[in-house]
């Protein structure tokens, strides 16, 4: 049984488990105190004070944030003393802030400006002088300005303790302290692996995505450009949020409803391309294991893991999957087969990919990325995008109708292709596919998809928001042993594991943010104080995992188009299916400063 300790804030009573900080005891009673630095288990430091409280007999204000409630502890939140405080505070950051609220990313989304309307501050009492920071934004994902940073150090506790990567830090002191990367080198030098997890905890707009929206409006507006857009199968359980609608929503008709109004030729469905990739990571997975390939094979859907691989640990190239992410599958088969049955010169189709994920900007431009020297991707849109486009065209969001379905033929799709967008997902629509197949019966892909399977169809042991989550597949003549690693932290003690022979996987699945994609870096931001309360990465799940058992086609092998498709392109894996959906294989990339690399 935990230990309870009692305390009175602002005069009531309160109890609360041992170890809590005020922080977190006046959450429990309903109280909020305003915060800035602080980020539930992310960043917990205590360095900005805007959270101060004062505390009976305490010689000094209280960052709440760190100090621990005590038994019988008398703590006022909104004191004369605290509220001066705070205020003070505030306006001390804001003095130094590049305050172009107007037209800054962040307008209407950023803390700074709620905390500056909470405490009531209509104008700055302090002037000086103001350093002019350089804006980086040499990155294919990220944008860095520190005009706008407020050095509250969360986008150092994601880079730094969540992904371990820690490429960014604070630099200098007093007036001269910044956020950047060593040397003053730009993200685009550093081993960054773009998975913007450091713009999801800014509370500013002093991190950003870099925009595709002006290539994507200039497309839309050309008579000689065939535009299609398709949309990742997260994006449907988070768009909602940007329009004030609760956390976990499924918007798919609303989504598809908006695009068309945005003037796109053709709404597809991300969700074939995740049926493709089982197809073909399935086909890969059963050659490797049956003629002794390079084992554990690991996806490469996620491009800020696949980034992490190169960039960390080199000499496991070799065991990523050969497929490209679904979206580049997509993008490859609109500008072939697509265009081919429209009777559309490929060379006039401009496809655009509404996606969860920051590093997607990067992804796209990767060399491996094309067919036949036309790009599988012209443009990518953060779920954030997506929203300020269909803001800017003035479209009313609540009018949109609920039920609009996706075009064909990329439109129908399986259940299993949809919780792609949560970590575990793409093991379980894998074995919902490779464990009938591994069974005997059928005994090849291609007579696999000829008919229906009888078999499970969820394997709930790949699900939840476990780092690292092993699971056994007991089939006829092998056990099939993996893994699920979510953010580029886990992924490393799992690298490490298997230099050291302490894992014998066949298979893992790699995402680059913890949480998978659903969570990704270009999703919703969700504020601190909703991070306090709320589950974001089980509301969006829950929301994803409905939307499969509402599907009518669960497996994607069962998918009725990708029954089609490979009637006309032969078997997975084959020589057709490899030239679109495949790429040479990856290679690590020695692009960083001779500095850095030492």
């Amino acid at each position: 049984m935990e230990n309870l300790l009692n305390l009175i804030i602002d005069g009531r009573n309160v109890s609360v488990p041992e170890g809590s900080t005020i922080l977190e005891a006046a959450r429990a009673a309903g109280i909020n105190i305003p915060t800035l630095c602080y980020l539930k288990g992310i960043n917990e430091i205590g360095s900005c004070r805007i959270c101060v409280v004062e505390v009976k007999g305490a010689r000094s204000l209280q960052a709440a944030c760190v100090a621990p409630a005590t038994d019988g502890m008398e703590v006022m939140t909104n004191a004369p003393k605290a509220r001066k405080a705070r205020k003070s505070t505030l306006e001390l950051i804001l003095s130094e802030h590049d305050k172009k609220c107007l037209t800054c990313v962040r307008s209407k989304n950023c803390e700074l400006q709620d905390l500056a309307e909470s405490l009531d501050i209509n104008e700055i009492p302090f002037e000086g002088e103001r350093i002019i920071h350089e804006i980086d934004d040499l990155s294919p994902s990220i944008v860095r300005d520190n005009n706008k940073c407020v050095l509250c150090r969360r986008c150092i506790g994601a880079c730094r303790d969540v992904q371990e990567t820690s490429v960014i830090d604070a630099q200098n002191r007093g007036i001269l302290t910044k956020i950047g990367c060593a040397f003053d080198a730009s993200l685009d030098e550093m081993a960054c692996v773009y998975c913007g997890q450091c713009i999801n905890v800014c509370p500013t707009g002093a991190l950003r995505e870099k925009d595709h929206i002006p290539r994507v409006w200039d497309a839309l507006v050309d008579p000689e450009i065939h535009v299609v857009v398709q949309t990742a199968p997260a994006v449907r359980v988070a768009l909602g949020e940007e329009f004030g609608m609760p956390i976990g929503t499924n918007v798919t008709g609303r989504m598809v409803s908006s695009l068309k109004r945005l003037g796109f030729d053709k709404v597809f469905d991300t969700i074939t391309g995740a049926d493709i990739t089982i197809m073909e990571e399935g086909a890969e997975l059963i050659s490797r294991i049956q003629n002794k390939g390079v084992m554990p094979m690991f996806t490469s859907c996620s491009p800020g893991w696949v980034k992490y691989l190169e960039n960390y640990y080199p000499e496991f190239i070799p065991n990523l999957s050969t497929c490209k992410s679904p979206h580049q599958m997509v993008g490859a088969l609109v500008k072939s087969y697509y265009a081919e049955k429209a009777g559309i010169d490929p060379k006039n189709i401009y496809v655009v990919s509404i996606m969860p994920c920051a590093a997607k900007k990067f992804e796209i431009q990767r060399p491996e990325m094309e067919v036949d020297g036309l790009r599988d991707v012209d443009a990518v849109l953060t779920t954030r995008e997506l929203a300020r486009m269909i803001k800017a065209d003035r479209i009313n969001w609540h009018t949109l109708n609920p039920d609009e379905d996706f075009d064909d033929p990329f439109g129908p799709a399986s259940g299993a292709g949809a919780i792609f967008g949560a970590s575990g997902g793409v093991t379980e629509a894998a074995l919902r596919t490779v464990a009938t197949l591994l069974k005997g019966k059928p005994s090849t892909m291609s007579e696999l998809i000829a008919q229906k399977s009888a078999e499970s169809i969820e394997f709930t042991v790949t699900r939840g928001d476990k780092g690292v989550k092993e699971y056994t597949i007991e089939l006829p003549d092998i056990t099939i042993k993996g893994a699920i690693v979510q953010g580029t932290a886990n992924a490393k003690a799992v690298l490490e594991d298997i230099k050291a022979g302490k894992c014998d996987y066949h298979f893992i699945e790699f995402m680059g943010c913890v949480g998978g994609c659903i969570t990704g870096g270009g999703q919703p931001i969700v504020d601190a104080f909703t991070r306090m309360d709320l589950d974001v990465f089980n509301l969006r799940s829950k929301a994803i995992y409905e939307y499969d058992k509402s599907l009518p086609v669960r497996r994607s092998h069962e998918n009725p188009f990708i029954k089609k498709l490979y009637e006309e392109i032969g078997e997975p894996g084959g020589k057709k299916a490899h030239h679109l959906f495949h790429t040479p294989g990856y290679t690590a990339r020695e692009k960083y400063p001779t500095a850095l690399r030492d």
